[in-house]
């Protein structure tokens, strides 16, 4: 009887094993899943982030500035009959 019952808790002990090795296996693959499509949201991410650095350095590039406050605001540079120096 004894040995019965052993042989029951040790089959019922293998069978629940079993169960949690295929639960676990699953969550394995659901979140491998999830990771490459994360790596592919972040590649993407990257990839948008160089470039807006590449624009945002174009826009800020120093003939770019000089030639928007030229053209759309009429600025320009003073001449030499317009420069008052200011002593302390």
């Amino acid at each position: 009887m004894t040995r019965n019952l052993l042989l029951t808790v040790l089959v019922v002990a293998v069978v629940a094993s079993a169960l949690a090795v295929v639960h676990a296996r699953h969550q394995h693959r659901v979140l491998f899943v999830e990771l490459s499509r994360l790596e592919n949201v972040r590649d993407e991410l990257d990839i948008d982030f160089g470039r807006l650095q590449l624009e945002q350095a174009t826009w800020a590039e120093a003939n770019r500035i000089d030639q928007v406050a030229r053209e759309r605001l009429g600025m320009k540079f003073p001449g030499d009959g317009e420069i008052v120096v200011v002593q302390p």
